[in-house]
């Protein structure tokens, strides 16, 4: 008997919402296939060139959940740690101090900031749906659905960067999460 697999993705007929919390969460959910289960010379491997690693990855990811769904989405503080950062002097923080972090913390602060970003969007949306503008940033103002949109685009992004980088460490590959995989679960709007 062959083992069945279900793909997480977005609905092929649904609302715009699903549609785009449906992508939100292939992404998502991807990314943490990528990058789960991992000790911590796994989670700081690098690929060639390139300084990122897959603890990098789940820090930054973290931090990108809470600035999009506190300060981007409201204009309020994300809380700690990105509050504490000296953002001007230290662009690459995240990135730089992932490697002081246990698996277990990243995947947590990860894990964590996915689920506060869940609260706040459901909040959001049933305030003022896709189309409310958000706080101007750096003088102008977009709505929800575009921020959703550049989320997935960063989430997107990331996820690839993971891709090649775990096929490095263990050899995993493929496109399709396993329907059992471990990750902060669907949301709901």
């Amino acid at each position: 008997m062959t083992e069945e697999i279900h793909k997480i993705e977005p609905p092929l007929a649904g609302t715009e919402i699903e549609t785009l919390l449906g992508s939100l969460d292939r992404q998502r959910a991807t990314f943490a296939w990528k990058t789960g289960g991992l000790d911590s010379e796994s989670l700081n491997t690098t690929v060639g060139a390139s300084a990122i690693t897959l603890g990098g990855l789940l820090k930054h990811l973290a931090g990108v959940e809470d600035m999009y769904f506190a300060w981007r989405l409201k204009g309020q503080d994300p809380g700690a740690p990105w509050n504490a950062v000296d953002w001007e002097t230290d662009p690459d923080w995240d990135w730089r101090t992932s490697a002081d972090d246990s698996p277990e913390h990243l995947y947590a602060l990860w894990g964590d900031a996915v689920g506060r970003s869940r609260q706040r969007l459901a909040a959001a949306y049933n305030d003022g749906g896709l189309d409310q503008l958000l706080p101007a940033i750096e003088g102008q103002a977009g709505s929800l659905r575009r921020m959703l949109i550049d989320l997935i685009e960063e989430y997107a992004r990331h996820t690839g960067h993971a891709d090649l980088i775990r096929e490095s460490v263990d050899g995993l590959v493929g496109e399709d999460p396993p329907g059992d995989v471990a990750w902060p679960g669907p949301a709901a709007v």
